[in-house]
């Protein structure tokens, strides 16, 4: 299966993003740093990802709120229920990783769930910005906090609700 990879330059930083030859995404990170060597057999090619390219625009400029892409999310167990909860949080919402625990018929694996929304491989399209600890604290997240909370902020603005997580 060929695969191709980019940058994607967005007004809240320089992320990732791989595709497959079908476009389906296979990963999308915050993180553009050494994005040449996650996938050493996949082709830089802008036009190839032009699509994720237009949904992220229109992400930034708030012109979207949910993501229309194909995604590849390999059935892991425990890891892929966590992200298919994440893709249900509303835009400019946030829940706690115990919500999510408690939906995926989990309630005491609350630590887990964060494990599974550390080790999401298609962050900003399956929402792990979205869950905030139990006090509505901005915890751990891989883009680093302050994208977190520019993130929540931004969906905050769009949507007309106040950014003060759970209070």
């Amino acid at each position: 299966m060929k695969r191709y990879w980019d940058f994607i330059e967005t007004r809240f930083g320089t992320f990732a993003a791989w595709i497959a030859e079908d476009g389906t995404l296979l990963r999308f990170r915050f993180h553009a740093k050494d994005a040449a060597d996650i996938d050493p057999d996949a082709e830089q090619n802008p036009e190839k990802l032009s699509e994720v390219y237009r949904q992220v625009d229109e992400y930034c400029a708030g012109a979207r709120k949910d993501f229309d892409l194909k995604l590849h999310i390999e059935d892991s167990g425990f890891e892929s229920r966590v992200w298919h909860a994440m893709r249900d949080i509303p835009f400019g919402e946030t829940v706690s990783y115990g919500h999510i625990a408690k939906r995926i018929g989990k309630p005491r694996a609350t630590r887990e769930v964060g494990q599974g929304c550390g080790s999401n491989p298609i962050a900003l399209i399956v929402p792990c910005h979205r869950v905030v600890g139990a006090d509505g604290s901005l915890t751990g997240f891989g883009g680093g906090l302050p994208l977190k909370r520019k993130l929540l902020e931004h969906e905050a603005r769009i949507s007309g609700t106040r950014y003060d997580l759970f209070g």
